[in-house]
């Protein structure tokens, strides 16, 4: 689970909620005619943009900015350099006994097992980055397509509201309620766009570039192990993908 990113949406709402309690009660912010110009046309406008498959598989790909599992990259150092070593003393074929749960990382393994050489290895390797970062990119693309689009339907639900309040100002009973549409589903707009669509997409994004990161310190490591590297080398090699302060305290470390 991500507490940056539940702690952050439950925060907003919270400030957000508090404020409509203190300013005279959440009753007079509900606006069922808003909601639906809001949320109802976002949600087909976005539709549009898109195909239905890209569309509905980017709920799946929100969960990514709340529950996102990624190896860390001491450990897929720490274990490259041990596959390294058992290469190094017993051959590739002392890989296949290795116990590996990163399915990408487990993929390189078994061609290099399976004796390819190191062209086809990289193409194979980096073909699935690739279309791995294709796949998160549509899944961003869409909720920022969300950010995007709820601002101006609850533009589009502003004008509706403004034209219901004109053409009704000899009934002043009925100037109220109009006005309500017109400045709610601005407020739904602003809402939707900012404190949900957006923070998920830079979310998905940041966690986007994190697992490239990830499958390209493991393609370098099988790569360095295929050409039968020195553990030690093949260690300072990828612990270049580290923050400078943890390269400086696993170096004084050792």
């Amino acid at each position: 689970m991500d507490l940056a990113t539940l702690i952050g949406l439950v925060g907003a709402f919270s400030f957000i909620l508090a404020s409509m309690v203190t300013s005279g009660g959440i009753g007079m912010f509900v606006d069922l005619a808003s909601v639906l110009i809001v949320i109802g046309g976002t949600i087909f406008v976005v539709m549009m943009k898109f195909s239905l498959g890209q569309f509905f598989g980017a709920v799946k790909v929100a969960a990514k900015a709340f529950i996102f599992k990624l190896d860390k990259p001491e450990d897929l150092i720490e274990q490259s350099v041990t596959m390294a070593d058992a290469a190094r003393k017993g051959g590739f074929l002392a890989l296949e006994e290795a116990e590996i749960s990163n399915t990408f990382m487990q993929k390189a393994i078994d061609m290099l097992v399976d004796g390819h050489d190191a062209d086809v290895v990289r193409d194979a390797l980096e073909k699935d980055i690739a279309l791995t970062e294709e796949r998160h990119k549509i899944g961003v693309s869409i909720f920022k397509a969300f950010g995007d689009v709820a601002p101006a339907m609850g533009m589009i639900g502003t004008l509706i509201g403004l034209v219901a309040m004109l053409a009704s100002m000899d009934d002043p009973k009925t100037i109220g309620p109009k006005m309500a549409i017109a400045l709610l589903t601005t407020l739904y707009g602003a809402v939707v766009a900012n404190m949900i669509a957006l923070p998920i997409a830079d979310k998905l994004q940041l966690r986007l570039g994190e697992e490239v990161m990830s499958r390209n310190l493991m393609m370098d490591a099988v790569l360095a192990i295929q050409d039968g590297q020195n553990p030690r080398v093949i260690e300072s090699l990828l612990k270049n993908y580290l923050n400078e302060s943890k390269r400086k305290s696993d170096g004084d470390g050792d």
